[in-house]
């Protein structure tokens, strides 16, 4: 494979948990998804690839698709008997559907990977997680606001953001907008290039938002389009707050917040099943208006 040195970044899956179509919903946009004849296509579940040289390569959250999102993307492919282009993998936070991916590489491959202290917490008291043989898989806490390399030459740092404990850890009524190291954002800097990857956040705050000013691109939040959408959907009795979501329309919305802010290339990814942003229509078209892409299984990126 011819190397290169971009920084190239691969959508591996866009979809939020229980990917589009779930398994037991037959909403509008899941029935499609099963139509051969439809023009929405099945998306898996929300995961990025990074990498500097098109060789070596950076998961950032393991979804349970892993296995699917590897044989759809010739890059993260064996090139030769037992081996893997994948040195790490980076978790955002502790979801089932940011960490079950872990499980399916547990075929006593070597590679990374990088927590925050919550999170690997959440990793060390599952001891499902022991099928990773830690003489070849190594788990490296990071702190908040700490600088650190899942690939050479690539400098990452994590950072808090609005969120709440993953749902199997939620004991009564949560906090959803607390910020710590259990719902984080990612920053990557390779020369020049500035990316983000905040595939959960609750609420968009001025420190936020003047971390992602003028970012040549960011990957964000894109659950709900309405903050009732499951409700009104018929799908659900949460709205995406409750879940830890900020929706991309009306109050305190995404898509306005996200607009002034100058950033070069704003994709929206982890779409829940019920977004009508998935199909043509005129919600879509709203937020391409905006200057907003709507991210794909596969879709790729060259800065």
């Amino acid at each position: 494979m011819k190397k290169t040195s971009d920084l190239r970044i691969i959508v591996l899956g866009t979809a939020a948990g229980g990917g589009l179509p779930q398994w037991n919903c037959g909403c509008l946009n899941c029935s499609a998804a099963r139509d051969p004849d439809s023009a929405l296509r099945p998306q898996t579940q929300s995961s990025l690839a990074v990498s500097l040289d098109g060789e070596a390569w950076t998961i950032f959250n393991a979804s349970p698709d892993i296995r699917q999102q590897i044989q759809s993307n010739r890059q993260l492919q064996p090139r030769r008997l037992r081996h893997t282009p994948i040195e790490s993998v980076v978790l955002t936070n502790g979801d089932i559907d940011h960490l079950a991916g872990l499980l399916v590489l547990r075929e006593k491959q070597a590679f990374t990977v990088f927590a925050t202290g919550a999170v690997n917490q959440i990793i060390a008291e599952n001891s499902i997680f022991g099928v990773l043989d830690p003489e070849l898989v190594s788990r490296k806490t990071v702190r908040v606001e700490e600088p650190f390399s899942p690939l050479p030459g690539l400098e990452a740092r994590l950072f808090a953001v609005p969120g709440k404990v993953p749902l199997f850890l939620e004991s009564g009524e949560p906090d959803l907008n607390v910020q710590g190291e259990n719902t984080v954002g990612v920053e990557l800097r390779a020369g020049s290039k500035r990316i983000y990857y905040v595939p959960g956040c609750g609420m968009l705050t001025e420190v936020l938002g003047a971390r992602l000013r003028d970012a040549d691109a960011l990957f964000f939040d894109g659950t709900l389009y309405r903050d009732d959408e499951m409700i009104a959907a018929g799908t659900g009795h949460k709205t995406g707050r409750r879940m830890g979501h900020m929706p991309i329309v009306r109050e305190g919305g995404s898509l306005d917040a996200l607009a002034a802010l100058n950033i070069g290339r704003k994709i929206y990814v982890h779409i829940n099943n019920t977004n009508p942003i998935w199909r043509a229509g005129p919600e879509r078209a709203y937020v391409e208006s905006r200057g907003f892409e709507v991210g794909f299984d596969g879709m790729e990126i060259h800065l």
